[in-house]
């Protein structure tokens, strides 16, 4: 244990204050956290450090060659794009990973912007309050058109563990699913080409990678492809959707809506078309999607796993 320095470079995103971070205490001799770090400070406050745990702290080549203590980077996430895994191949740095720790809660967050589509949500909230319900004359307001979702058809690009969890929920609202191949992978038996696939849904959702393949796998042709009723329903990366495109489609009138928990660029600038104040039908969450304290509990307990089982060596959850 004397050997085991640990800085946690971007604390704040992960810990809200609502955390219990025994079990990753318990794993070092020292843990120093730190809120947020710039890439300025990267350096000196890894010196000395033998573990590095990060969120979205980009660890460069660069960075990784000024710390020769530097023996695990623990990622407090599933992506780790922001580690440059050929350098700490190089200067013989383990990277470990977090999964599947906020499935249920993505999942949850996929079918809640899905039923809000649905259900014209945020047009029926912003009615109230502007009064016209009050003004109504009527016991009712159904200015605006719900969808029963009971038989209709969702389309997933991504039938991974998180596709399949939302796959299961959709089902028990009685929606027929059907799941789609995706750019450079082999076609599997069962699954649909995206040209077969959009026209027939009534909503698609997204759960793949963002990789050089899927980079604005839905653009303006695939949009039009689509029914002019259907949503579309991003919780997986920004850049899988072409935002203007999307934009652009709203606004046209050509789908049902849209809703998009991530965008190209986060924090995205106010420039950003999806922000628009003119598109409608589209909900925008702030990447919040995995964020309930159950899910960021549970990115602790595997931080703590697989830092106590590099050190023991064998270790989980390893990526580089």
């Amino acid at each position: 244990m004397s050997n085991r320095r640990a800085v946690f470079l971007d604390l704040l995103p992960l810990d809200q204050g609502d955390l219990d971070l025994s079990p990753l205490q318990s794993a070092f001799a020292e843990l120093v956290c730190h809120e947020h770090t710039s890439e300025t400070q990267i350096i000196d406050r890894l010196e000395g450090a033998q573990v590095a745990i990060v969120n979205k702290v980009a660890l460069s080549a660069d960075v990784l060659a000024a710390c020769p203590e530097l023996k695990l980077i623990l990622v407090a996430a599933t992506g780790v794009n922001n580690i440059d895994l050929a350098a700490a191949k190089q200067h013989g740095i383990a990277v470990c990973n977090c999964q599947g720790y906020g499935t249920a809660t993505v999942a949850q967050h996929t079918i809640m912007l899905l039923l809000a589509l649905a259900t014209r949500l945020p047009d029926y909230q912003g009615a109230v309050a502007r009064c016209r319900w009050q003004e109504s004359g009527q016991f009712c307001l159904l200015d605006f058109p719900i969808v029963e979702l009971a038989g209709k058809t969702l389309g997933v690009l991504g039938h991974g563990e998180l596709g399949s969890a939302v796959a299961r929920l959709a089902e028990a609202l009685g929606m027929r699913v059907v799941t789609g191949n995706l750019p450079g992978r082999t076609p599997r038996d069962g699954r649909l080409d995206l040209d077969e696939l959009l026209p027939q849904v009534d909503a698609l959702t997204l759960h793949c990678p963002l990789t050089e393949q899927t980079r604005n796998l839905i653009g303006a042709r695939e949009l039009q492809l689509m029914k002019p009723s259907a949503f579309i329903i991003n919780t997986a990366r920004g850049g899988l959707i072409d935002e203007q495109a999307l934009a652009d489609t709203l606004r046209s009138g050509h789908l049902g809506g849209a809703a998009t928990d991530v965008l190209t660029s986060e924090p995205p600038s106010n420039d950003n078309p999806l922000l628009a104040a003119d598109v409608p039908r589209l909900i925008v969450t702030p990447h919040s999607a995995w964020g309930s304290r159950e899910a960021r509990q549970r990115i602790v307990g595997q931080l703590s796993e697989n830092a106590e089982a590099f050190f023991a060596g064998a270790p989980k959850r390893q990526v580089g």
